[in-house]
């Protein structure tokens, strides 16, 4: 499931997005405060996703664990496009914005990758809101200014930065993307992982007993790295979880080698065109 933002009326969700004067909802009036607002509604929101996610989004959803009917929302938020741009930039808030790079842009591209991570599976819906067309709110440039911060520090080119923090993006939701539907493949079908290896692999060996002869490369590597996972220390997540985590892990240290050597590289250069060298 694929949602793409910035579907709503283009001048309704910027406004709500960046709470200008007229994206409150209704000019308020002598007399108690009213129990609703849009940081409610989308609060909500956010809270039904979490639990339920987004195939169980709507605005009568919202509205019935608030107590409301649906068209009781519309006053603040005009639909469900708009309340799906609100909650994305609502809940990247949680991300922190400040790294400590007096150890370096290393450390701090790390932690700033692992937060991203943590967060994903805290919200795994979040991945489904696609980011071909960005939702453009202030939370959103906060999180990409924090890490055009970091990595401003490498002395990497302009250019090469761009490319790099789209690397980092689509990397770590991607890898997220493979640990929350490990996740969900166990609840939603209610077999867990090694159930599910166990049996197929019971009967790959039945239908293809040469399987061996025909992959030999793959089955070396299975059998030396199976070995290796082995002994790695297990916890609470599954198998197929775990192996996302640590592929994560070592797809992240390439990345930032690799942003080294670029960054090394870079200062050759400037070096060589300030030092006049053909």
């Amino acid at each position: 499931m694929v949602i793409f933002a910035g579907q709503g009326d283009a001048r309704r969700s910027m406004s709500l997005l960046w709470r200008t004067a007229a994206s409150g909802g209704p000019a308020p009036k002598p007399g108690p405060k009213p129990g609703l607002d849009v940081e409610t509604i989308v609060a909500t929101g956010i809270a039904v996703a979490d639990e339920e996610g987004m195939a169980a989004l709507s605005m009568r959803a919202v509205g019935t664990r608030l107590g409301r009917t649906a068209m009781a929302l519309y006053t603040y938020v005009p639909s469900k496009n708009e309340l799906v741009d609100l909650m994305h930039d609502r809940v990247l808030a949680e991300l922190p914005t400040q790294y400590d790079i007096s150890a370096g842009w290393r450390p701090a591209l790390t932690a700033w990758a692992d937060d991203a991570w943590a967060f994903y599976l805290d919200h795994p819906w979040v991945l489904q809101v696609s980011q071909a067309r960005p939702v453009l709110g202030p939370n959103e440039y906060a999180r990409l200014e924090s890490v055009v911060r970091i990595l401003g520090t490498t002395g990497l080119e302009p250019l090469r930065v761009r490319r790099v923090i789209s690397v980092l993006f689509q990397f770590v939701r991607g890898m997220a993307l493979v640990a929350t539907e490990h996740r969900q493949a166990a609840s939603e079908t209610g077999v867990p992982d090694e159930q599910w290896w166990a049996q197929r692999s019971a009967l790959m060996t039945e239908f293809a007993p040469d399987f061996t002869e025909r992959y030999p490369a793959l089955a070396a590597l299975e059998s030396t790295a199976s070995l290796a996972a082995m002994t790695e220390a297990g916890d609470a997540a599954s198998h197929m979880e775990r192996e996302a985590r640590e592929a994560y892990r070592v797809g992240l240290d390439l990345i930032l080698d690799g942003v080294e050597a670029a960054a090394q590289a870079d200062s050759d250069d400037t070096l060589h065109v300030s030092a006049g060298t053909p």
